[in-house]
């Protein structure tokens, strides 16, 4: 049995912990380790607010979720203009001078810890979708759990 389901959200701080609660909603429902859950939450909330900050003069952006076998999918995409160029490669932001990560880009860092796989994609003239991937554990009274 799989899961899946899409937003389509308004480019404004709001839609942020409405992702969110959406997400650990459908985790619970079906299943899905708590802390599990709050490390998609966590890395879907920092997605989203980078969507919400730098996806230039788009006024939407969406999200999709899908919960396959014991794998959670979920892809951000926006229509802002991209990461720059020299950052594709990686795109957070490089060290400030004195060693620490810039106040920007921390978020991006955060994702690739919280998950198994994290994917950037720059669509130039049509914004970047940010995907990323996790096994997922079960409680033991799960709807979903994985045969």
């Amino acid at each position: 049995m799989s899961i899946w389901w899409s937003l389509h959200l308004r480019r404004e701080a709001a839609s942020v912990p409405l992702a969110r609660r959406l997400l650990i909603g459908t985790m619970e429902t079906a299943g899905v380790d708590p802390e599990i859950s709050f490390d998609l939450a966590v890395a879907l909330s920092e997605a989203c607010a980078n969507a919400v900050e730098h996806a230039g003069s788009g006024t939407e952006y969406s999200v999709t979720a899908r919960i396959d076998g014991d794998q959670c999918r979920i892809e951000v995409a926006d229509s802002g203009p991209g990461f720059p160029r020299d950052r594709f490669r990686h795109p957070a932001r490089p060290l400030s001078p004195r060693g620490q990560q810039a106040e920007h880009g921390r978020g991006l860092f955060l994702i690739e810890a919280l998950v198994d796989h994290v994917h950037f994609q720059n669509r130039p003239g049509h914004g970047t979708v940010v995907s990323f991937d996790k096994v997922l554990k079960w409680r033991d009274d799960a709807l979903l759990k994985a045969s």
